[in-house]
């Protein structure tokens, strides 16, 4: 069973029909005891990270989330939410991973957001199982996770380099979204499910 865990964040809907689509088990839900109990969690998410993490403290979840000690995969605002704090609020956040969350600089050729395909490198190989690097995936964000020893994947966007998915533990990420990734995307969420 792989619980999504709801939150009020947006992105909910594309979720699900790509975990429809795999065949998937899953179910939507806000209960500590059935997330942590969960085989495979997913923190989806978009919009303000702040707005987002303090709907997560609301509802008690950003602790239960530190509990968890299944697979737990973070989507965008969600991957976001478990680095060490965001530009955008600004507003600390659940320190899972080690990396900041920072603003990219509008600039001569730099568009803010960074939005459509672009492609994704330096692959950990569970998450990214089956891809080499040079695959092309779905971004939609304005603020991007920096380098650091969680990284698993990068991705350039005009000369700034960051973190396109992050590991730590049995904690992952993408700030991309796999769900709308097509069959790349898939390959990834199938990789996540079968850990």
């Amino acid at each position: 069973m792989v619980a999504i865990v709801d939150y009020d964040a947006g992105n909910i809907r594309s979720v699900e029909n790509a975990l429809e689509r795999l065949g998937c088990e899953f179910a939507l839900s806000s209960d500590p005891d059935f997330l942590i109990s969960a085989d495979k969690i997913i923190l989806p998410g978009v919009g303000n990270a702040a707005e987002a993490m303090e709907s997560l403290r609301s509802k008690g979840l950003d602790s239960v989330l530190r509990q968890i000690r299944r697979p737990v995969l973070g989507i965008c605002v969600g991957m976001q939410l478990m680095c060490r704090d965001s530009e955008e609020g600004p507003c600390d956040c659940i320190g899972i991973f080690d990396s900041h969350v920072r603003r990219f600089v509008p600039s001569q050729g730099c568009k803010v957001p960074h939005m459509g395909w672009n492609t994704i490198h330096n692959l950990e190989k569970k998450l990214f199982s089956g891809l080499s690097g040079g695959e092309y995936v779905y971004f939609v964000h304005s603020y991007y996770p920096t380098l650091c020893q969680d990284t698993i994947a990068t991705c350039r966007h005009s000369g700034q380099l960051f973190s396109a998915a992050l590991k730590y533990e049995n904690f992952y990420g993408t700030q991309f979204h796999p769900e709308k990734s097509g069959d790349v995307g898939e390959r990834i969420l199938r990789n996540f499910i079968s850990l």
